[in-house]
Order: structure tokens, then sequence, then C-alpha cells
């Protein structure tokens, strides 16, 4: 497998555009040829005078994007429910995974973090937010409000004020990341021709009818005939793929929502290394375009090809999915969030002490199946 055809794969994975983007550059780069001799030269005659050959330019050559990014990084990826294309309506964070790479960029981890876990979220002078104890996806929300404006909410003041609560939470510093909207991930799987996924158990989706349509909304509930997902190796497209990985009302709520995420983000990896995407610098654009407006790239400065080379020598059998189990939390009977487990947070530790490997082999149970 080459180093280009991982690269894209690392991109479906992560930020999405953030690599993607970047591989049509490197697969340019990459593919440049050497310069040649001068063109019209001619070897001296041997009556010609020796020819005292100059002694080579010893200048360093231009080090590559990103060559100094060395790990440890740590990758957010945000996906946030389709609404936000109603005028007002706050983004809620629905999906937070994060991706470590340790130092070396040999290995990465991928991780989710639930919507309702209960955290501490800083002040937020920005969006007038004063700070509080609630949900995690409410960070996203409450981040993204522009004082003055409620018809306007702001999608990366909100990745911002999350990326700022993740990150005192797990300890780890957020590198880069990117948000992508419903639509976006529809539009990605589509415009990859669908995605090959092992369903682990059986889903009857709340949302959607066998037919795509959304199913009618009554005070009661939800009600006609429902899309299922059968156990086995199922092609889905791209409605299907985000109404499988959103359904959370099944055995293992959203713990079970969470491992279904990482498997789909695994396959649509999947998906882009047997299709080799990455050498084709045209293919790569077009799904680019595809995700369109539904994307928001935040590079904290660095360009897209930066990380794109940084991450480009990862092997894919070194990517790891890992799964943080936790329960829920309440008051006086009232449901408040969830909490993780002590070994969420110590598994932090080990991200955070550059051994991780060493604790997952100490707690296999964290490891989700592929």
């Amino acid at each position: 497998m080459t180093r280009r055809r991982w690269l894209l794969g690392l991109a479906a994975l992560v930020a999405v555009v953030l690599v993607a983007a970047g591989a049509v550059v490197t697969t340019r780069l990459v593919s440049r040829p050497s310069p040649g001799p001068v063109a019209g030269s001619a070897p001296p005659s041997p009556s010609s005078p020796a020819v005292t050959t100059p002694a080579p330019v010893t200048s360093s050559p231009t080090p590559p994007p990103g060559a100094d990014l060395k790990g440890p990084l740590n990758l957010l990826l945000v996906g946030v429910d389709t609404r936000v294309t109603v005028p007002g309506w706050e983004p809620h964070a629905d999906a937070v995974l994060v991706l470590h790479v340790p130092a070396g960029l040999g290995r990465a981890y991928l991780f989710s973090l639930p919507r309702d876990l209960v955290v501490d979220i800083p002040a937020y002078p920005k969006a007038g937010y004063p700070g509080g104890r609630t949900k995690l996806t409410h960070a996203m929300s409450y981040g993204s409000r522009v004082p003055g404006d409620k018809l306007h909410p702001s999608t990366a003041q909100g990745y911002e004020l999350l990326r700022t609560t993740v990150s005192r939470y797990t300890g780890l510093r957020i590198d880069a990341g990117a948000v992508l909207t419903f639509f976006g991930f529809d539009r990605l799987v589509d415009a990859l021709g669908g995605v090959d996924l092992y369903v682990d158990q059986r889903v009857a989706s709340i949302h959607r009818r066998p037919d795509g349509q959304y199913r009618q909304h009554t005070a009661s509930g939800y009600v006609g005939p429902q899309m299922v997902y059968e156990k086995g190796t199922r092609h889905l497209n791209g409605w299907q793929a985000r109404d499988y990985a959103r359904q959370r009302y099944i055995a293992g709520g959203d713990y079970a929502r969470q491992r279904h995420q990482q498997q789909l983000i695994r396959a649509l990896a999947l998906k882009i290394l047997s299709q080799g995407i990455a050498r084709d610098p045209d293919r790569v654009e077009q799904v680019v375009s595809t995700l369109g407006k539904t994307m928001v790239y935040v590079g904290g400065g660095r360009r897209l090809i930066d990380f794109a080379y940084a991450l480009g020598g990862l092997p894919p059998e070194k990517f790891v999915l890992v799964g943080l189990p936790g329960d829920g939390v309440g008051s006086g009977g009232s449901y408040r969030g969830e909490q993780l487990r002590p070994v969420g947070r110590q598994f932090f530790a080990a991200l955070r002490g550059g051994d991780p490997d060493a604790f997952l082999a100490a707690n296999p149970a964290l490891r989700v199946k592929n």
C-alpha cells in the first residue's frame, strides 16, 4: 500500500477535507519529475580542453510541508445535525471523535466522547456564555451564538468552544479538526459509491422508512414502517450509512452508536483505499467539491497540506478503534447525562504519557472490533 493511498484513507477518518484536499497537492508534488540535463547541451569533444565539473551545491533542499510536525497530534472531528440549515438553529455536536497520533506518527487511536457527557464548559465571552456544567453537545450550541444576531449562529465559534472543552476534559491539546454536517456525510458516502459495512446487531431506524423517506412524527412519537438494518455485511448508500450510525435507541444505547460511528468511519477509509482515489487528483477534487459548505475546517494556522504530509506515512494496520465505557448520572431520579468510567480517564492519562499500547494490552475490552 503506497503512502499516498493511506494518506487519503486518513482523510475519511479524520477531518475529511483536512487531508483529502491536501492529497491533491501531495500527489502532484510527489509525482513531479526531477529536472534533466539542460536542453541542447552536448558532451565535450576529445580535442576540447578538459572541462572542470563545478562542486555540487550543498544547500539543504526545501523540507516538505509539515516536516516539523513530529507529534503527538490530536485531531477533533465533529458531526452536527442537519438543521444547521434552518435560520437561527444552533448546531449540536451529535458525534465527537478524537484521533490521537503519538510522537513519531507511526500509529493512531480513534475514540469517541458521548454527546451527553457531563463536563465543565468554560466561559466563552465571544458568544456571551458564562460557563457551566452540562452536556458536551451544548458546548457547540452555546459557543455558536453571535450576540445581536440570532439568525446566523457561527459553527466555527461553536467548534472553538467545543475544542477547548474537549481539550480540558481529556488533557490533550487539539491541533486541528473539522465540523461536518449530516448532509455533508451523505454526500461523502454517495460520492464514494456507498460503503460496505458489517452491521454487528439488528438496528431498526427511528427516523427513516425503507424507501428513505422520513417517518411521520406525531405527539406520541414516530409512526409508520421502519428501515431495518439486519446483522451482516451490508452495502449502504449515504442516507442509510448516516441513519444507521445515528441510532442510539438500541442495545448498548449511545455507546453502541459510538461504536457504529467508528466502524463506519473505518469502513469509509477502506472504501477509499480500495478505489485508489489518492492517485487520481481529479477524483479527490470531485469528492472535496461535493462536500462544499457542509464542512468547516479549523487548522490552527496550519495548511491542509501540512497535515497531509505529516500523516502520510501512518500504516493502516496501526489504526486502533477505542471504545470508552460510561454510565448514566442523575440527581433525584432525573437523568443528567453520562460519565466515563475510571478506565476511560486512565486511557487519557496513558495517551498523555505516550504508552497507550501497554494500557490497551492490560484493558483489551477497550478495543473496538473492526
